[in-house]
């Protein structure tokens, strides 16, 4: 099996160090394309108004001077042209990916340009609490676990899996949970400064949460310690609506 490897916290980011020895357990064929800086919060962007470039790092191993999903996109189509991965996996973000995250996220952003390219793909992100070192070994013990299992299994077109690893110790960990995607009241901090030449700026900061969300979502699974294994659908219709529209547009 041959395993692409991309994240949106960028080339340098531990949590692709982590990827990485989680892809080699699976196999020996990983290749890795990862933005050159931090993309957290890119989403599912392109790069469209300037050039991309290509680092070769070392063997198998490039970086990209773009989002998450301008490297999925080169990482397949170009670099990988003639040796097309058989899996995607993006990751291991630092930070939650759960319930409103989903739509800001890089992380899944590149798990979804491959699907979009056919490729299946899992995006991984370990909890964390912000300014407190991360409990990288979770994901690293139970994630090939959890992988071999998906492994195993045909997922249908246009469905990539979101897995979040809860805040805590491996030994900590309940067990796995399907779950759907949560939804919680957002507060964005945006605050307003002024530069040395007396002009306003404004800081996007942290994105305050309230609740721990509703029975079998994401967010309640990895509050009670749960791996959290969410399947999301690139399909954003809204089908319940569609049919209560019908007599209105028909």
């Amino acid at each position: 099996m041959r395993i692409l490897l991309s994240n949106d916290d960028g080339i340098l980011g531990p949590g692709l160090v982590i990827l990485e020895k989680i892809a080699r357990v699976l196999t020996d064929d990983v290749w890795i394309v990862a933005p050159e800086l931090d993309q957290s919060g890119a989403s599912h962007s392109l790069t469209l108004r300037d050039p991309l470039r290509i680092r070769e790092i070392s063997d198998k191993k490039y970086a990209v001077n773009g989002t998450p999903t301008d490297c999925i996109m080169i990482g397949v189509n170009h670099i990988m042209k003639t040796l097309k991965p058989d899996l995607v996996l993006s990751g291991v973000n630092y930070g939650a990916n759960l319930a409103e995250d989903i739509t800001y996220s890089g992380t899944i952003a590149a798990a979804m340009e491959a699907v979009l390219l056919g490729i299946p793909a899992v995006a991984m992100s370990q909890v964390v609490t912000y300014g407190r070192p991360a409990h990288w070994a979770t994901a690293e013990q139970h994630a090939p676990l959890v992988l071999k299992r998906l492994l195993g299994q045909t997922l249908s077109e246009n469905v990539l899996i979101n897995i979040n690893f809860p805040n805590t110790e491996p030994t900590n960990i309940q067990g796995i949970r399907l779950t759907t995607q949560g939804q919680r009241k957002i507060d964005d901090e945006l605050e307003e400064r002024t530069d040395p030449r007396g002009k306003k700026y404004y800081w996007i900061g942290a994105i305050n949460y309230n609740g721990i969300g509703e029975r079998g979502t994401d967010l309640e699974a990895v509050a009670h310690n749960y791996i959290s294994v969410t399947p999301l659908t690139l399909d954003l219709t809204h089908h319940q609506t569609l049919e209560k529209l019908e007599h209105v547009f028909c």
